[in-house]
């Protein structure tokens, strides 16, 4: 068989609502790579928020973060690393407007660390940050506004998150993407322009002398779009959002929750 690359979403794909990833899941996934497949984590996440799930998995393949805009080894030198950044200036931007656009909060996410407004503290999740508690030097303040951030993340109380979106996208000239999160969160993700997980995986293939042709992926949510329309077979997780179907060449017949990625694996490969 044709060796694949298999990139998957964690959040309402291959995490249940709980953030774990079951036994049988794991094993699943183990005996693929065991068959020389490439499964490859493809996450809005931020890099430190996806390591745990990467290591419960025992991958040594390249992970993609922040939306496409870090592709790297964890905790590996590797020289064909890709990290794209966001001008800073879209940070100041979107401060600026930070009540006209109804924001709870806005973060800036680097690889190790992140940076939160604290206006509304009552309403931020510590857990959205993998962290038990947000601390006076996670503030954000202007001054610590000197590198340029992987991505940004908001959480809003506008009544229609996506046309935010699209509000926000056509506000700063369509330099910026802007994608909404799964679930009933309110939340917005910033990344540069032309960056998604499509870019990424696009980038990964060629640096490993791969082919679309070879790429299956999963996902759930807007932010997956770009990547199962990229893909030679595209899945849709039962419980994805509507808004992702029409890019989904099939559709899971079972959910995160029940362990849907691993079960449609299975009959791929096992």
């Amino acid at each position: 068989m044709t060796k694949k690359m298999i990139a998957l979403d964690l959040d309402g794909t291959l995490l249940r609502s709980n953030n774990t990833i079951s036994d049988y899941t794991v094993d699943v996934i183990n005996r693929i790579s065991k068959q020389g497949h490439k499964v490859v984590i493809a996450t809005g996440r931020p890099y430190r928020m996806a390591l745990e799930h990467y290591k419960r998995l025992q991958l040594d393949t390249p992970m993609i973060s922040f939306n496409g805009s870090l592709t790297h080894l964890p905790e590996k030198k590797w020289s064909k690393e890709q990290n794209v950044t966001l001008d800073k200036k879209y940070l100041l931007g979107t401060l600026k407007m930070s009540e006209t656009i109804q924001a709870d909060f806005i973060a800036s996410e680097y690889r190790k660390n992140f940076y939160i407004t604290l206006n509304y503290p009552n309403s931020i999740n510590p857990a959205l940050f993998g962290v038990h508690k947000i601390t006076e030097n996670m503030r954000m303040d202007v001054d610590k506004i000197t590198r340029d951030p992987n991505a940004l993340l908001m959480q809003t109380r506008h009544e229609d998150k996506y046309q935010l979106a699209k509000e926000l996208r056509k506000h700063f000239d369509y330099n910026v993407e802007v994608d909404s999160w799964g679930g009933p969160l309110n939340i917005l993700e910033f990344s540069p322009k032309g960056v998604n997980k499509a870019f990424a995986l696009n980038y990964l293939l060629s640096a490993l002398n791969m082919t679309k042709d070879q790429l299956i992926a999963f996902g759930d949510e807007h932010n997956d779009t770009e990547m199962l329309a990229f893909a030679k077979t595209g899945y849709a997780m039962k419980n994805a959002s509507e808004t992702l179907l029409p890019y989904a060449d099939k559709q899971t017949d079972y959910t995160n929750e029940e362990d849907g990625v691993a079960k449609e694996l299975e009959k791929l490969f096992l």
